[in-house]
Formats: structure tokens, sequence, C-alpha cells
């Protein structure tokens, strides 16, 4: 696999896509903000939903004390669910979703032309994945991708 080599100086936009933009998506734009910022490489992540109508309230209580835990402060995720909109596609450099399975149809149905610039992670939201395991699951891939960036920044 080729690694690019990103300039520092450059700020990239980096974006997780789940459902609802409570949960899952949330979780991961805290955990990437809080170590790119330790790491001081040149990216920040946001975070939208495919179909935040589906929850209810402003963060999953699941996410909040998880990022609580980890000494993550909640100011490195969005103060409410947003959307997914097509300018948020364009306006991001890469973008994840959290669930192939669940996400990649409703991808297809919104934004069938950007089906294939997105990468898909195995994450499924509950029921069918606790919490439990998908935090740590999520926390996990999100450090791989600090690190990936992380060398493959140009200081």
């Amino acid at each position: 696999m080729i690694i690019p080599v990103y300039p520092i100086s450059v700020n990239y936009r980096f974006l997780f896509i789940c459902t609802g933009n409570f949960y899952r998506s949330r979780f991961a734009e805290a955990v990437f903000n809080h170590y790119a910022k330790l790491d001081q490489i040149p990216w920040t992540a946001f975070s939208r939903g495919l179909a935040i109508h589906l929850a209810d309230g402003t963060l999953s209580t699941f996410t909040s004390e998880a990022l609580y835990a980890r000494k993550i402060d909640l100011h490195h995720t969005s103060p409410d669910r947003v959307q997914l909109r097509e300018s948020d596609l364009e306006q991001s450099d890469r973008r994840i979703a959290l669930d192939g399975c669940e996400h990649f149809p409703m991808i297809q149905a919104q934004f069938p032309h950007w089906v294939k610039k997105i990468e898909y992670w195995n994450v499924p939201d509950m029921p069918y994945r606790s919490a439990a395991r998908a935090l740590p699951e999520i926390e996990r891939k999100v450090l791989q991708l600090i690190n990936e960036l992380s060398k493959s920044t140009v200081q």
C-alpha cells in the first residue's frame, strides 16, 4: 500500500459518517480530533449522519461516558447531530462510513456517485454490537489512522 505524503502546512478534513450522528461517528470524530491535536498532524475530523431523524438527543450517553473515561473533552465533537449533505462530502479529503453493511445502501440511495469514494468499516450499531465492543474497536481504528497520517505528514 502506498501512503500519500501530506504537507503539514495544509489542514485536511476527515469525515466520519454513521446513521444518526449520535453515537459512533461522534465518538470517532472526538477521538480523532483529540489525538490529531496531540500528535500535531494537519487533520481535523467532523461527522455527519445519513438519517439523523432516527436518533433523539444530542449525543449518546455511551459516547459521552466513553470520552470522559478516556479524558477526551467533548469540544472535540460537534455540539449536535448534523445531517450529511453533498457539500460535506465535497469538503472532506477522506471519508469513512462506520458500517459498510448498514451505510453502503444508504449512501447509494442518497449520494450514488460517492459510493466508491468512501471507505467502509465494519462497526455495526446496537443491538448488533454493544457499545462495550464497538467503541474500543472504533478507537483502535482511529488510532491506526492517526498513526498512518503521522507517518505521512511532511514536517
